[in-house]
């Protein structure tokens, strides 16, 4: 079977520059939705067997509810609920490379594209975690 090669790029996490030289937000909600329909598509293209089925099952689980709970975050009730939905996003995240750490062994001739899932899920917990750091200053002075 040929392997899917996936069109995954990871992108910067910083502010993009208009033209203009007006700083516009980062989609955070987009990036964190191509995370996830990203490793839909990758995992839909692996020979499974019985060792590697848990292992995708749940990467394919944590990875997909890091944009849920960031959707729920962004239409908490306040801002505590806010950062508790934020800090939940954080650990699927770190879940989410969990897994991609898993999965190497099982599949070894794919692990250039694993390492790739891997950095744009360590990006997504550092911004994760830049948010929860930025909330706890503002809540707690």
């Amino acid at each position: 079977m040929e392997s899917q090669t996936s069109n995954f790029k990871i992108q910067s996490s910083k502010k993009l520059q208009t033209p203009s030289s007006k700083r516009v937000p980062f989609d955070l909600e987009g990036r964190m939705a191509k995370f996830g329909e990203e490793i839909i598509i990758f995992c839909r293209g692996l020979n499974v067997d019985h060792v590697s089925r848990p292992i995708v099952t749940q990467l394919v689980r944590s990875a997909t509810s890091i944009g849920a709970n960031y959707c729920e975050a962004n239409n908490a009730s306040s801002k505590k609920d806010f950062r508790n939905k934020v800090h939940i996003a954080k650990k699927e995240t770190q879940e989410t490379k969990h897994w991609l750490r898993m999965l190497k062994p099982c599949y070894p001739n794919r692990e250039n594209e694993i390492k790739a899932y891997w950095q744009e899920a360590h990006e997504i917990t550092l911004i994760l975690q830049s948010i929860v750091n930025n909330l706890k200053i503002k809540v707690d002075i």
